[in-house]
């Protein structure tokens, strides 16, 4: 297996016209032999890129600059022919569509086992036991574009499985993934660790669940750019502080005579030959925050695309008093907006200053979303003076304060917003969740969220509607 050491590392990107400042500052380090590590640190600074250099996607990246090591044991990583690092270390990207190559879950196994030059007669059983490994057999002949962002993060963590590298990579690997699932898929990696001796460098936000399993916890200093080790008290804080965020909540359940905006009558829907729900009747509370939770693959990002019209479905979606298939398109696209859970499908600008002013132009509030109140708000998320910035090159975690910050802008009378807290720290979070009580109370805007990361919106929600058992429930809050 392997040690991995980081020995004086500096790395910054640069643009034709200058060499911006380092995302890594003489970085020393080492990730020890079969040890569980955990990477933490604020979005944006710098821990996906320290995994890609581990991986040596930088700096052959067009426009990086680096200077340093990075050994594998005694053996430098650029000194590795390609393909020794590619069966020595795996990296799961935070983005798995990032990462697929083939149509179907078989298909891309197949495709990573060829390219590692693996025997045929042996892939069948490699692939099986990946899936199963990771929970996932019932996946095995579906079509990648088919499956939840949950889904799709257990699928690229089974090809990490499958690809047997000494060191494994994973950044946010659990973003969009149910409660549930995550411990199971934690309990996993440990059983990677202990039972196959496997070295683990995995970068999360949500230090749920990691307290007890985990080696090593490494923080990186996003002013000093450094990473340093926590030592256990250290690292003992930081799971306290992140424990005492998560709580559980008490939600009234909506009366008869509570408001509605949105009306779902006698509506199913179905996926190929599954039905993923059935609802007789269903209101959705005007003016008020609507936490939508349950299990991967369950129907909740479908049931969005029914709501916008993107999805068929049988029954009736009543909008005020209208159904929406009898609304005209663009009317109706201007009432209901969606925020998609990847951030950069929705992005319509070139620039950070592009994107919001074509959110701004857009916006149903335009004497509440002022410049100075957007600036305050960049500033709030640690967005300012990124105006001329691609939004292509911000990190995950800043692209969807990007998305966040510019659906809420145009301040559609419903926003649904599927995963909105992906890939944000606790900072970003509590502030996010202030940004979505904001336009509730002083917009009157009705605003239905669905989240796998509970913690912050259980300060904010005022309903808890749950999809179990493929119907549709308010729930008296969440424990």
């Amino acid at each position: 297996m392997a040690n991995v050491s980081v020995n004086h590392l500096t790395f910054s990107y640069s643009t034709a016209q200058e060499k911006l400042p380092p995302v890594l500052n003489d970085v020393t380090l080492t990730f020890s032999d079969r040890h569980f590590s955990l990477l933490i640190g604020p979005s944006g600074t710098g821990k996906s890129t320290l995994l890609k250099l581990l991986a040596r996607l930088y700096p052959s990246f067009r426009g990086t600059l680096q200077s340093g090591t990075i050994a594998y044991d005694d053996q430098s990583l650029t000194d590795m022919p390609a393909d020794t690092v590619s069966k020595r270390v795996a990296l799961l990207f935070q983005d798995p569509d990032q990462q697929f190559t083939m149509d179907t879950v078989t298909n891309e196994l197949i495709f990573v086992l060829e390219n590692l030059q693996v025997d045929p007669a042996k892939m069948d059983a490699i692939i099986a036991n990946a899936l199963a490994f990771v929970g996932i057999t019932q996946l095995r002949d579906r079509t990648l574009a088919t499956l939840s962002g949950g889904e799709k993060q257990k699928v690229a963590l089974a090809t990490i499985v499958a690809m047997d590298s000494d060191v494994i990579l994973l950044d946010e690997p659990f973003a969009s993934i149910d409660t549930s699932s995550r411990q199971h898929l934690i309990e996993r990696l440990v059983a990677l660790r202990d039972e196959a001796g496997k070295t683990i460098i995995l970068a999360d936000h949500d230090l749920s669940d990691y307290q007890n399993v985990v080696n090593d916890v490494f923080e990186l200093n996003p002013k000093t750019k450094q990473i340093s080790r926590l030592s256990e008290s250290e690292a003992s804080k930081q799971f306290s502080r992140f424990a005492s965020a998560k709580t559980s909540f008490n939600v009234p359940l909506p009366k008869t005579t509570t408001p509605s905006i949105l009306n779902l009558q006698k509506v199913q829907l179905t996926t190929g030959d599954r039905t993923l729900m059935t609802v007789d009747k269903l209101n959705i509370p005007a003016g008020k925050i609507t936490l939508l939770t349950g299990e991967n693959g369950a129907g909740k990002s479908t049931l969005f695309k029914a709501l916008t019209r993107l999805k068929t479905y049988q029954g009736q979606i009543i909008y005020e008093t209208h159904d929406i298939q009898k609304l005209k398109a663009r009317r109706y696209a201007l009432q209901v907006g969606l925020m998609f859970q990847e951030a950069q499908a929705q992005f319509l600008g070139i620039t950070v200053a592009e994107e919001l002013a074509i959110s701004k132009k857009a916006s149903h509030h335009p004497e509440f979303y002022s410049d100075q109140k957007i600036a305050e708000m960049l500033a709030a998320i640690n967005l300012s003076n990124r105006g001329d910035q691609v939004v292509y090159t911000l990190s995950e975690g800043q692209k969807k304060k990007l998305q966040l910050l510019g659906m809420l802008i145009t301040a559609p009378p419903v926003l649904l917003l599927d995963e909105p807290l992906k890939g944000l720290d606790l900072d970003s979070v509590a502030t996010v969740a202030q940004f979505l009580r904001e336009a509730s109370r002083q917009l009157d805007e009705t605003l239905i969220v669905i989240s796998h990361q509970l913690t912050g919106l259980t300060q904010v929600a005022d309903y808890h509607l749950q999809l179990a058992n493929q119907t549709l429930t308010y729930q008296e809050g969440l424990s």
